[in-house]
């Protein structure tokens, strides 16, 4: 299956401004595989791409004074599956996970597990351990955290958990937090999510935030705001919270003026355009 994917960012600046931006997509990832890709920005600048810790491809530019125009295009080759519901995978013990995803145990800036332990385990410690103790997680939070616009970029998964409200990047921050509360690494999660054999949401598109979980020796996803087996997602970045995945970091004053995001399935007969890559 093919999603077609992108945006485009509008920066406004009144001096010379370092910026970071994470909108490209890895070029393969377990679900996607990208096809075509073009990014264009204007006025034309210099921009250099680098890929950080975790892996994510990043771009680093000087916005100058005045609007800066950054598009970028891609189509994308996507599993036509929805994310798979594994229930009978048990969890594993602290002392028998890998060493590469013991960091993911710890608490970080939006994501204050250490708050919570207590609260955690006496809300989903009867639940097997394993996915079920994560898909509670996940049910408690679609039916508690009410999804509202108002948090902002300092909000943390704690801040929201207590307003029991919050848009897409806090249902991930407290999916995270209550899970390493309960001894599970996860890590928080970005990227397109196109509607796909789900109602058409009439509310402008927007990145989107999840969670994956170590189960069972692998990352499994989990979507505490939709709570449902989702098809098409495409991944920007992952990281302990979102301040490592974070859409723009500016080193300045730097004003988003506008931003337009999308992400929709094309047709397997639609040919797809030689273009340039974006690096």
């Amino acid at each position: 299956m093919r999603v077609k994917i992108g945006c485009e960012l509008v920066y406004e600046t009144a001096s010379p401004t370092a910026l970071i931006l994470l909108v490209r997509p890895r070029q393969q990832d377990r679900n996607h595989h990208l096809l075509s890709e073009k990014r264009t920005v204007t006025p034309e600048i210099p921009v250099e791409e680098f890929v950080d810790v975790f892996g994510n491809h990043l771009w680093r530019l000087t916005a100058p004074v005045g609007k800066l125009r950054l598009t970028y295009d891609a189509t994308a080759q996507v599993e036509p599956t929805a994310d798979p519901m594994l229930s009978a995978l048990g969890g594993t013990l602290v002392q028998d996970l890998p060493g590469e995803v013991l960091p993911f145990l710890l608490p970080s800036r939006h994501c204050q597990s250490d708050l919570l332990i207590s609260e955690a385990w006496e809300r989903f410690g009867a639940f097997p351990h394993g996915w079920q103790r994560v898909q509670a997680v996940c049910d408690w939070i679609h039916s508690n955290i009410i999804y509202s616009k108002g948090s902002h970029a300092s909000t943390s998964g704690y801040d929201a958990y207590q307003a029991r409200q919050g848009v897409c990047r806090d249902f991930a921050h407290i999916g995270v937090m209550l899970c390493r509360a309960l001894s599970i690494p996860a890590r928080y999660v970005c990227g397109y999510l196109p509607d796909i054999q789900v109602p058409i949401d009439p509310v402008p598109m927007d990145f989107h935030a999840w969670f994956e979980v170590f189960l069972d020796g692998e990352w499994r996803t989990f979507d505490a705001r939709h709570n449902f087996p989702r098809i098409g997602r495409v991944l920007i970045g992952r990281g302990r919270d979102a301040v490592d995945v974070a859409l723009a970091t500016s080193y300045g004053t730097a004003q988003l003026d506008s931003m337009v995001v999308w992400a929709d399935e094309v047709p397997e007969t639609q040919p797809i355009l030689t273009t340039e890559a974006a690096s």
